[in-house]
């Protein structure tokens, strides 16, 4: 089964997908939220609207889209620049 990007598939989403969300108080905007799932608050297998989860932010709504994890699950530290030339 190939994976769905648009959060509708419970079964795509894992605690520490980096994800956007939806948050209730943003539904009529559709203003996105990006973040981490911790939990998944949704039960069924699918849901036309996307699948309900809790952010680490503890920020709750319902997933837009499911973007490419960073390895460790977290968004990758930005490498200093240290101004020096590798040659």
């Amino acid at each position: 089964m190939s994976l769905s990007r648009d959060g509708t598939r419970r079964e795509d989403i894992q605690p520490g997908a980096h994800v956007l969300i939806v948050l209730k108080k943003d539904q009529r905007t559709g203003k996105t939220t990006e973040g981490f799932v911790k939990d998944i608050l949704t039960r069924s297998p699918r849901h036309s609207r996307g699948i309900k989860v809790r952010l680490t932010t503890m920020a709750v709504g319902r997933v837009q889209k499911i973007l490419p994890s960073h390895p460790g699950g977290s968004p990758k530290a930005p490498q200093p620049d240290r101004g020096q030339d590798s040659t």
